[in-house]
């Protein structure tokens, strides 16, 4: 590697500053020990030692249409907003009812009808140990299709799950086994097909020699890459900042970017990068399978979405982009390293740094990322780093106008901004209090007559920042460390952190606003945090309510928003939930029972339209002359309906009723005259 003289510049910030501060600030500690998740069991790691499974090219069978053109609509890995997509979604020419084929000889082993998730979906298990699954079906075929009926009919259940013994429902490969459809949480027509192991573990089924059906010669397409900086010391652009670098045109499918500038860094960084992948003929935007990075020619990270765990590796999607980024923002970066808490099994080539890239003053990196999907189709992005030591820099803006105070949290940072258009104060120290304690921190650079102060929180939580004639509270109570079970409580919540909850440390902050009704609204730490699994909530009211039955939690937006989480009361007078998220939070109370109306009778069936006001729809019974006649519920356009495939249930005819209740308990019972 080549060295350059830096010359001209000095630091006075010297990068020893984090170890004094945190000695001057060890008394400071609050909220726990540092996270150590070494020893969580069962880590998806571990899940995938035994290694992936082989299958012989060809071995399954194109589910729909199999040997005409067909389409994706999405790409196995694809970076949804929560989750991994986990298989193919198979177009179906924009309508429901095409015939899904089975993928290869086998049995049906579960099958599932709900509103929610895959909706109606099948469960086929081959003789290779791997299980094909159709999602978001319109209907079951084969005598597979009247057990279940006659099982919901058992329970009385139209959402209902079952499992079977080997060979009890056997199926040969090319067999129609279902219909396809748009139901469960699909926003349009089409197949979703997957591949899984015994342990559920979700497979790119293009990985094995892809399908004649689906034509891919498009390689991936550039939108932007990024490179930030992992540690106080580390500098992008001589600040400490994420640096977004988008070509001015968005090049073409397969068009290499070399981009033009030399970029400076120092210290520990780490490359992210924004895409998207096209099959032949298809305008839909799916994911990239494969990023590759070599620095100076040696092969430094890689991953492949080719496998992953169902459910507990899917919500790693939050930690594998920059979730941060991707909701403020709007561009979904995928990290180019393996972050903390990350245990996917998806990386290769990443060495001890596990694609942290450290970056020395004085030399020059080369960096080469290639983006790949499941075809081999490349696209190759082309940059070089330059290594510059950290040093003040100040820079004027005449925009400024009067002083002012803001921070922000990232890892384990603090990063203040104060801003002062005095040249006498451009250079001033920023202080943080605690108690009767104080410490000054001497800004790291100037831009635009702001300074920029870097405090590592592992030393210790102020309780505000000073600067000037301004204070501001730190409004961050407590470290919740990663890896731990870590219960943290105030005068009006209590949460429990799992040793799973989150994937590295976070810094918490809770707030309580009273309401006149007794209630109030608690804000739990920011949205913009991710778990991985869930925390347990607790919320502790001024005045217990006078109906516990009809009152829960919902999740709430300060626009009015609301949405049921349910809970549990105890004799205390506090409810407890499972959450998956940070956010707000209030308690109500639902008295209104739901409403419904039956508005058609197309095809000789009935169609309901119901309705809730506050906690949902929990369930609906439809009685005909007192007996049970089974019920499909769309919630997508909020319709309850019969299906003329029904050979067990009463007549659609003479005197009914149509039973329904919400979440909170209340019913409302509907008299009819079919």
């Amino acid at each position: 590697m080549q060295k350059e003289k830096l010359t001209g510049l000095t630091n006075p910030q010297k990068t020893g500053l984090a170890i004094s501060l945190f000695i001057v600030f060890l008394t400071w500690r609050v909220g726990g020990q540092q996270a150590d998740s070494a020893g969580r069991d069962g880590t998806i790691s571990e899940l995938l030692k035994a290694g992936r499974p082989t299958v012989a090219p060809g071995y399954f069978l194109f589910p729909i249409a199999p040997g005409a053109p067909g389409f994706l609509a999405g790409s196995m890995g694809e970076l949804r907003p929560n989750h991994f997509h986990g298989g193919l979604d198979i177009k179906t020419g924009g309508g429901v009812n095409q015939p899904v084929y089975a993928a290869a000889d086998g049995y049906v082993s579960r099958l599932k009808q709900s509103s929610f998730g895959y909706g109606n979906v099948l469960y086929l298990t081959h003789p290779n140990g791997l299980t094909t699954v159709y999602g978001h079906l319109n209907e079951f075929k084969g005598p597979v299709a009247a057990e279940l009926m006659r099982r919901q009919y058992e329970k009385q259940s139209y959402e209902l799950e079952a499992f079977f013994e080997k060979d009890r429902f056997s199926v040969k490969r090319g067999e129609v086994v279902a219909l396809s459809g748009n139901t469960g949480g699909s926003a349009g027509p089409h197949l979703h097909w997957e591949v899984r192991d015994a342990q559920d573990r979700q497979y790119n089924p293009l990985q094995w020699g892809g399908f004649p059906e689906i034509q891919d010669h498009v390689a991936p397409t550039l939108q932007a890459f990024a490179l930030e900086p992992l540690g106080i010391e580390a500098r992008v652009k001589n600040v400490f900042a994420k640096a977004l670098f988008a070509p001015r045109v968005q090049p073409g499918p397969g068009v290499a970017t070399t981009w033009a500038d030399t970029i400076s860094a120092f210290g520990t960084v780490g490359l992210l990068v924004q895409g998207f992948d096209r099959f032949d003929n298809a305008w839909n935007r799916n994911g990239i399978q494969r990023v590759t990075v070599q620095v100076n020619g040696q092969p430094f990270y890689q991953h492949t979405i080719d496998a992953v765990p169902f459910p507990t590796g899917t919500r790693q999607v939050a930690n594998f982009v920059d979730f941060l980024y991707q909701n403020t923002q709007g561009r979904t970066l995928q990290k180019l390293w393996v972050d903390e808490g990350n245990d996917l099994a998806m990386y290769a080539t990443t060495g001890p740094s596990k694609g942290r890239l450290n970056v020395e003053a004085g030399k020059l990196y080369r960096v080469d990322i290639a983006l790949a999907d499941s075809y081999n189709n490349q696209t190759l992005v082309h940059l070089v780093l330059r290594g510059e030591q950290p040093a003040y820099f100040k820079t004027r803006s005449a925009a400024m106008k009067k002083p002012a105070l803001r921070f922000e949290v990232t890892r384990n940072l603090l990063k203040a901004v104060a801003a002062d258009p005095s040249a006498d104060s451009v250079a001033a120290n920023l202080v943080l209090l605690r108690g009767n304690r104080r410490l000054e921190i001497r800004p790291s650079y100037t831009q635009n007559s702001e300074n920029v102060y870097l405090y590592d929180l592992r030393a210790g939580l102020p309780d505000s920042l000073r600067f000037g004639s301004i204070t501001k509270k730190f409004d961050r109570q407590v470290m919740i460390p990663a890896g731990k079970e870590t219960n943290y409580a105030t005068a009006f919540l209590n949460l429990v952190f799992g040793r799973e909850t989150l994937f590295d440390n976070i810094y918490l902050s809770t707030a309580f606003k009273p309401e006149p009704t007794g209630s109030g609204f608690w804000t739990v730490g920011s949205p913009l945090q991710p778990f991985y699994k869930t925390a347990v909530l607790t919320l502790k009211p001024a005045t217990p309510p006078a109906d516990p039955a009809r009152t829960a939690i919902y999740s709430a937006t300060p626009k009015g928003g609301k949405a049921y989480l349910g809970g549990k009361w105890d004799d205390r007078g506090q409810i407890t939930a499972n959450i998956r998220q940070f956010g707000s939070y209030r308690i109500l109370r639902d008295t209104t029972a739901p409403k419904g109306s039956l508005i058609g009778r197309p095809g000789g069936q009935v169609l309901f339209r119901v309705a809730d006001d506050l906690s949902g729809l929990a369930s609906y019974r439809l009685l005909i002359g007192g007996q049970f006649r089974l019920l499909r519920f769309e919630h997508k356009n909020s319709t309850l309906f019969t299906v003329a495939r029904d050979t067990l249930g009463a007549r659609l005819r003479g005197p009914a009723e149509l039973r329904l209740t919400d979440q909170a308990g209340n019913e409302r019972v509907i008299p009819l005259s079919l």
